[in-house]
């Protein structure tokens, strides 16, 4: 009997969990069914800060900005300039692109908590601006983008992104393919290069490689999938507001990626999920939901140390990438 490679068990185990991610679209009720849409977008972010943080070594706490620029970028040109959601999706990316490309050319020249610290002042200087031109932004209060707006046009008709099934298949969608592309990168030549840098730093250095342009465009990268998130999350959601820039949208991700396994490929999806529904869950029962979160989170630590996936693949599945 042949047995399967690593690498065939891995390509497997994500197309199963695609594939039972898109039967739940047909089997959960509606308010689980959004609850899993949500999930998916925010499991992006997650999945764009790791690639920083868990392969790259680069603690941020400021990947809220990435986030907002894409949430901005996409539904500041819906609501003011009324771009469909094609060219208004490549704005939030584009604008994703280019504050990582700034922030990553000034931050990278710090490193540790100083770096932790840079991308923090980085982030709350987008918050301030979002809070300070409200005449576009409107601040707090955010912006409802219009159902009308918010449909995917494609040659044979189009999509209305406010349809519970729609948007769930359509962040699905978004979630596999930026999936596919963190698993390619990490098993690429550029990926375990990544993972060096974040090993040895001065070994990498002297042996020639340009440590600096690697971990930039690993910044580039991350800010790229977080802004994919964020503008999804516009164009979803239907809502544009300051509150997704603050600090608490850069601790969030850190805290997925930690509760489902830095430097894995499924446990940003994992963590997302697990805190999504102990989060709901406690609060549904309990004003004190966050002392409840608490405890949970202190148990996950102890019993697994590496988060969820992370602890699976070192105790029982080292070929998890």
């Amino acid at each position: 009997m042949t047995r399967l490679t690593p690498s065939t068990k891995s390509i497997a185990l994500h197309v199963g969990v695609v594939l039972l991610l898109l039967a739940l679209n047909f089997l959960l009720p509606e308010y689980h069914r959004g609850v899993f849409a949500r999930v998916l977008v925010l499991a992006v972010f997650a999945m764009g800060y790791n690639l920083a943080f868990g392969y790259t070594g680069l603690l941020s706490l400021g990947h809220a900005m990435f986030f907002a620029a894409g949430l901005y970028g996409a539904g500041l040109t819906i609501y003011h300039l009324e771009w469909s959601v094609w060219p208004a999706f490549g704005a939030g990316l584009a604008a994703g692109v280019v504050v990582a490309l700034a922030v990553g050319f000034l931050a990278l020249r710090t490193t540790g908590v100083a770096f932790m610290i840079v991308t923090l002042m980085f982030a709350q200087v987008l918050y301030l601006m979002t809070l300070y031109f409200t005449t576009y932004t409107r601040g707090e209060e955010g912006l409802v983008l219009p159902q009308e707006t918010r449909v995917l046009g494609f040659p044979g008709g189009v999509l209305d992104l406010s349809d519970p099934s729609t948007r769930y298949l359509v962040a699905l969608s978004l979630f596999a393919i930026v999936l596919a592309a963190i698993l390619f990168l990490v098993r690429a030549p550029y990926g375990r290069s990544l993972i060096a840098i974040r090993e040895n730093e001065e070994r990498m250095r002297m042996l020639g490689y340009d440590v600096f342009a690697n971990k930039l465009m690993a910044v580039v990268l991350s800010g790229l999938f977080c802004a994919a998130s964020g503008a999804a999350y516009a164009v979803l959601f239907g809502y544009v507001g300051s509150g997704f820039a603050a600090i608490q949208y850069s601790i969030l991700p850190l805290l997925w990626v930690l509760v489902g396994g830095a430097a894995t490929t499924l446990g940003p999806l994992i963590g997302t999920l697990f805190m999504f529904y102990v989060i709901d869950t406690a609060s549904s029962y309990t004003t004190a939901h966050l002392m409840v979160v608490g405890l949970v989170l202190i148990g996950v630590i102890l019993f697994f140390p590496k988060g969820i996936i992370g602890t699976v693949r070192e105790r029982w599945l080292p070929w998890l990438p």
